[in-house]
């Protein structure tokens, strides 16, 4: 029954909203709003799903013009709470137990109320001032729903409709339909909630109010009531310390931890009398594999040595343009883009909207950017946002100079100072993190069963010779000029004892190169043949 209710709905605000569109485009009304604001006063009135529907694709910020995105985000789900009655019943449902055996006190009118879930005040037997977040009673049915029908409506819409289908929307509404499943698991929330406060126990800048004694389940979570000032507030002071502190935070989440908090705005952050930052609301948490944070290292670091080669190679690697695109004109591009920042105040250069330009240049409208791409890129907007919100006058760019480099470092990806060498030092230091895997599975084939890697050819002794003369050649030219590259890191890097002012390890490099340049020079000149 309802989802005969629901598809009678969800089409009359379908048909509604393009028979609107369609007499603003034939200039039959005179709209009160823009596309863009009616689309989002469309989605609100559908509710949960179709509010983080909007939500999922305002990510897509490549894709859409800068009104829709503006529109997509600032939708708010908007809902009455639901009865203190039916939040007591869940709890006792998820942990079977009576409510008056796990907590002291119990308030049944709630602290707040969202879409999703809502918050209960209680308190523990040992005293402890606890907060309890309750799903909503049937909410997972309602989405599962609603998505399904809205997939059965997009395929009959597709196929008049063009325009729509580089968008990719079935594959979107899956994508949406995973990670709405994930955030509403509230199993997921209280695991990532366990991860950052573990992280961050005994830092003096962030707080993470721990999970309650294990007490979570998928449809209740139980965890410290930790209070404070949000951080927009206008009481909140030592503004230019918070904003550094958090910049610290999220380095040492996206390139130590390689997870993070992606919802960073000011309603889930919060200033303890102590001065911390507190972190709240885990429902939605970014991912990051050791490959995507080194291109990320490498896309920050070509940023803030403007450096537009570097750059797109960068994107290329993370997936943020497409491989076929004309290399001279993305790099036309790119200068463009970041000669505007030489001559902007460092005040207003922006990580986050270097991305999103990135994502527009020619080639890549089609492209479907990896989705913790587009978290990441949202989070780095809200980011950004409270940063400058705590100091207006904070340098973002100074910030990564000061900080990037000891946190890259501890990440295992350490790019040493930004010179014209940083992009040399970066990828060398990435390479030689790869070499013992490749020696290993080297080893491995050559140790196991089978030819490994040894190639026959019968009959062809003198090419077999010819070429093993010139793999050893090329062998020890290579050697040669890793020599020569690593004698001239250690230079710069002042590394080991010195003699006289230089570096011995330097001498000894610079010494093992030159005596495998002039055996390779003797050889060819035996040999009569370069």
């Amino acid at each position: 029954m309802y989802g005969a209710y629901r598809a009678v709905v969800i089409l009359l605000a379908a048909a509604g909203y393009l028979g609107w569109y369609a007499a603003v485009r034939a200039r039959l009304l005179r709209p009160r709003h823009t596309p863009a604001e009616r689309l989002g006063r469309t989605l609100e009135r559908l509710g949960t799903t179709f509010v983080k529907l909007g939500q999922g694709l305002g990510l897509h910020r490549h894709l859409l013009p800068d009104a829709y995105v503006r529109a997509l985000e600032g939708l708010q789900d908007r809902v009455a709470p639901f009865p203190g009655a039916l939040a007591r019943r869940e709890v006792e449902r998820a942990f079977g137990r009576p409510v008056a055996a796990l907590f002291a006190t119990f308030d049944e009118a709630p602290l707040a109320a969202a879409s999703i879930a809502q918050v209960h005040v209680a308190r523990m037997t040992d005293g402890r001032e606890v907060i309890v977040k309750v799903r909503r009673p049937g909410i997972r049915g309602r989405i599962v729903t609603d998505l399904r029908l809205l997939r059965a409506l997009l395929r009959v819409v597709l196929p008049f409709w063009p325009a729509l289908r580089r968008l990719a929307p079935l594959a979107l509404v899956d994508e949406i339909r995973a990670n709405l499943l994930r955030e509403i698991d509230l199993r997921a929330e209280a695991r990532a909630v366990q991860r950052f406060a573990a992280a961050f126990a005994g830092s003096p800048a962030i707080y993470v109010p721990p999970i309650v004694d294990e007490l979570y389940a998928e449809t209740v979570l139980v965890q410290v009531h930790s209070g404070g000032l949000r951080v927009d507030d206008p009481a909140v002071a030592d503004g230019r310390r918070l904003a550094a502190a958090l910049v610290d935070a999220y380095l040492e989440q996206v390139f130590v931890l390689g997870v993070y908090h992606a919802d960073p705005h000011p309603g889930n952050l919060f200033i303890r009398p102590d001065g911390r930052i507190c972190l709240h609301d885990f429902g939605i948490v970014g991912r990051l594999d050791r490959l995507t944070r080194q291109h990320l290292a490498a896309f920050l670091l070509a940023f803030v040595d403007l450096d537009s080669d570097w750059l797109l190679d960068a994107s290329l690697a993370l997936g943020l343009v497409a491989e076929d695109l004309d290399r001279r004109q993305a790099l036309r591009d790119l200068d463009a883009l970041l000669d505007g920042y030489a001559s902007r105040p460092l005040a207003e250069w922006s990580v986050a909207e270097t991305l999103m330009e990135v994502m527009r240049l020619g080639g890549s409208a089609h492209l479907r950017v990896p989705q913790h791409l587009l978290v990441l890129m949202r989070a780095m907007f809200e980011l950004e946002s409270t940063v400058r919100h705590l100091d207006p006058a904070f340098e973002l760019l100074a910030g990564l100079r000061a900080r990037a480099e000891e946190v890259l470092r501890r990440a295992g990806r350490a790019p040493g100072r930004h010179d014209a060498l940083a992009r040399l030092r970066f990828e060398a230091g990435v390479t030689a993190g790869e070499l013992p895997a490749l020696a290993g599975r080297m080893l491995r084939r050559l140790a196991g069963p089978g030819p490994g890697l040894r190639l026959e050819h019968a009959g062809l002794e003198e090419l077999e010779a010819h070429l093993d003369r010139a793999g050893n050649r090329l062998a020890v030219a290579l050697l040669a000029l890793g020599l020569y590259v690593a004698g001239s890191l250690l230079m710069l890097a002042s590394v080991g004892p010195h003699y006289r002012g230089t570096p011995l390890f330097a001498l000894a490099a610079y010494g093992l190169a030159l005596w495998f340049t002039l055996r390779l020079a003797w050889g060819i000149a035996r040999s009569g043949r370069l």
